[in-house]
């Protein structure tokens, strides 16, 4: 691996991880094409899956790709689709070189497209910045292979652990900053999910605000009785950004009628031990498609993700305040005895947000 390879993939990854909230089904993927030292085209997976990161910067690189290097942060696509294969488009371009990333493990890829682009005479190098990628393509991945979206959790609570007083005062805990970062994280997602708490608590419209026009990621709650005010602020927006609601089979007729006249999406999922089966309730979110879920809580939804072992990454923003033992866990019970029980995160970074601390974690 070259210094010039690194560098080019790292582009590569950059301009993937602007498709990350935005092409879901399919995977956010970068392409740079350089032609005797110079970059001819560049592309990523545009909003709705298509075009691909490859045809974008084939057709920007036009007839200098012939002899030219791409360099794609994902194996290319073998099979057709809605579109023609990846692959075929990089033979017919005639680009001398493929560097990759990953190898694909989507069934009607995993390795047919390398294969494709050798039995061309094309010389192809893989695991170039392997480890960033899978990390970009983490949410990709699990769906394909786990048939569920990553999950990643986040917090907003004071240094004891609390996010609301005990009267359920929560706005503001965290500072502009902090909240600004939430919003940029919400865009990097192809969801947002709360509970049906949260809903009645807050009456939130969790969408993407102060980041200019962007494609919204859609609402889901997860609410068992679709026991939700119709009035709420998720209701009168339903028909401008997709809401989603799970829930289970005790929601009612008339529940249910409401609920889908307001054009919300309504998903029915298990009840196991009288709360809702995550692990099923992800599973139909990864059936419709999503691969990247950001969940904002509240506690109870974000104990029964992490009793389940569902949460694959955490971001915790830590205010500078106490609430005390009487204010709002920002976990609901979790049911352990031992430490051994304990779900555990490994630290991937801590970073000053305005007067907040930001900590990212991974499931260890």
């Amino acid at each position: 691996m070259s210094a010039d390879d690194t560098a080019h993939m790292a582009h590569a990854l950059a301009l993937g991880r602007r498709g990350l909230g935005n092409c879901w089904p399919n995977p956010a993927v970068g392409c740079v094409i350089v032609k005797d030292g110079r970059i001819v085209g560049r592309g990523w997976t545009q909003p709705g899956g298509r075009p691909h990161a490859e045809v974008v910067a084939l057709t920007q690189a036009g007839t200098t790709a012939r002899g030219a290097t791409a360099y794609v942060t994902l194996e290319p696509c073998a099979h057709h689709g809605k579109t023609p294969p990846c692959a075929d488009a990089l033979v017919t371009a005639g680009v001398a070189r493929v560097v990759a990333a990953l190898e694909d493990s989507d069934p009607r890829v995993s390795g047919q497209g390398f294969a494709r682009l050798r039995s061309a005479g094309i010389a192809v190098t893989t695991d170039v910045l392997a480890d960033q990628a899978l990390r970009d393509q983490e949410g990709f991945f699990r769906k394909v292979e786990q048939g569920r979206p990553m999950v990643t959790l986040k917090l907003a609570c004071s240094f004891d652990g609390r996010i609301a007083t005990a009267t359920g005062e929560s706005q503001w805990i965290t500072g502009p900053e902090a909240r600004r970062r939430v919003h940029a994280m919400r865009l990097s997602h192809d969801a947002v999910m709360v509970g049906a708490g949260t809903v009645r608590a807050d009456d939130p419209t969790l969408n993407v605000r102060g980041m200019g026009t962007v494609r919204q990621p859609l609402r889901v709650v997860v609410s068992r009785h679709l026991d939700l005010p119709i009035d709420s602020a998720l209701a009168q927006t339903a028909r401008d950004i997709p809401v989603w609601i799970c829930h289970g089979p005790s929601a009612t007729g008339p529940r249910r009628t409401a609920w889908a006249d307001t054009g919300a999406h309504l998903i029915e999922a298990r009840v196991t031990g009288g709360q809702m089966d995550m692990g099923d309730v992800l599973r139909l979110l990864g059936t419709n498609g999503l691969t990247r879920v950001f969940c904002e809580g509240g506690g109870a939804l974000a104990a029964s993700l992490l009793q389940a072992g569902l949460v694959d990454r955490l971001a915790v923003f830590t205010a500078g305040m106490a609430l005390g033992a009487e204010g709002r866990p920002a976990l609901g019970a979790l049911g352990i005895d031992t430490l051994a029980e304990a779900p555990r995160f490994a630290l991937d970074s801590v970073e000053i947000c305005g007067a907040d601390v930001l900590q990212l974690w991974r499931r260890a």
